[in-house]
């Protein structure tokens, strides 16, 4: 049995029969004003943080939302996008769209706004989606593409840049690892279908989107998220997963590489009113202004006086690159 298949099999049982913490504990379960979600979706909330972000759902989008789980996060984007399809929801596993589909009878009992319609469920498959190019406004996923190996994440990440819109957003929440880990645990079908030992390193993870074309990277979250200790796993060091939030923006590519958002700020101190730096980065005296890495980079650079923060890893739009 292949590790899709063990995953597969994984989820499969956990939409039978529904599994609290199967794998992740620690998504949020925003409440929106009219947003009742069913005790029965957030029982079967296997993500590990969220991707649903107001500032992302303008204008009724189309949605795309591949490993559906329970149908919590389908159900919080149909709150934004309320016509019909106007979220599609992709999983492999069979169960789990019946599931699904089952909790969003009790969504309709809960919720006078909410229709069944809104939301289509397809079976399909990450590596290769039943969806045409260019139609997605926001594409998301939860937990899911750590799991794959890594000739099967750059597919997954391919396939979700060719169904976007231009300017259309990739949201993830995933985990991530900088510790390096042993074959053993990489190997372990069923630890990596669990989220546990599929993570890699954030700066992979950040150059593998922008290898497919993402212009603009912004990292909104990260998180303590699990340990693997040598007294439950198969590691002879106390290995740290962190969870992390990042949005991924099919913007076209700068000629000097992606702008990548880890939440720096610049603050120029100086005794001018403001400056300029010749490439539209207005800086007014003691006014903090968001910057992407390669702009933090330059700025510190300049002839002038600017304080450059080190990363937050939170960022929420409003700055400058």
């Amino acid at each position: 049995m292949s590790y899709l298949e063990t995953t597969k099999q994984v989820y499969k049982e956990a939409a039978l029969t529904p599994d609290i913490g199967l794998c992740c504990t620690t998504n949020p379960v925003w409440q929106f004003p009219g947003l009742s979600i069913p005790k029965i979706m957030q029982e079967m909330n296997y993500g590990c943080g969220s991707t649903v972000s107001a500032q992302d759902l303008v204008n009724n989008p189309k949605v795309l939302y591949v490993g559906v789980g329970g149908g919590m996060e389908l159900l919080q984007f149909s709150y934004f996008s309320r016509q019909k399809g106007g979220v599609i929801g992709v999983d492999p596993v069979e169960e789990m769209l019946q599931a699904s589909r089952e909790n969003f009878k009790v969504a309709e009992e809960e919720n006078e706004w909410f229709r069944s319609e809104y939301v289509d469920l397809v079976k399909g498959d990450a590596l290769d989606l039943p969806i045409e190019s260019g139609s997605i406004d926001v594409a998301a996923q939860n937990c899911l593409f750590n799991i794959f190996k890594s000739e099967d994440l750059k597919k997954a990440i391919s396939e979700m840049y060719r169904v976007l819109k231009p300017h259309g957003r990739l949201v993830m929440s995933d985990p991530v690892c900088d510790t390096p880990m042993n074959e053993t645990l990489r190997n372990d079908e069923r630890l990596r279908a669990l989220c546990l030992s599929g993570s890699i390193p954030l700066k992979e993870y950040i150059k593998m989107l922008t290898d497919a074309g993402f212009g603009t990277i912004e990292i909104r979250a990260r998180r303590s998220y699990r340990v693997l200790s040598p007294n439950h796993y198969p590691t002879d060091e106390l290995i740290h997963i962190e969870s992390i939030e990042i949005a991924a923006i099919k913007d076209p590519m700068p000629k000097d590489g992606p702008c990548v958002f880890t939440g720096k700020t610049a603050i120029y101190y100086g005794d001018k009113e403001f400056i300029d730096d010749g490439k539209g980065h207005v800086l007014v005296q003691n006014q903090p202004i968001a910057v992407c890495d390669k702009t933090a980079a330059a700025l510190a650079g300049v002839d002038g006086q600017i304080h450059i923060s080190d990363s937050t890893w939170h960022y929420n739009g409003g700055g400058c690159c």
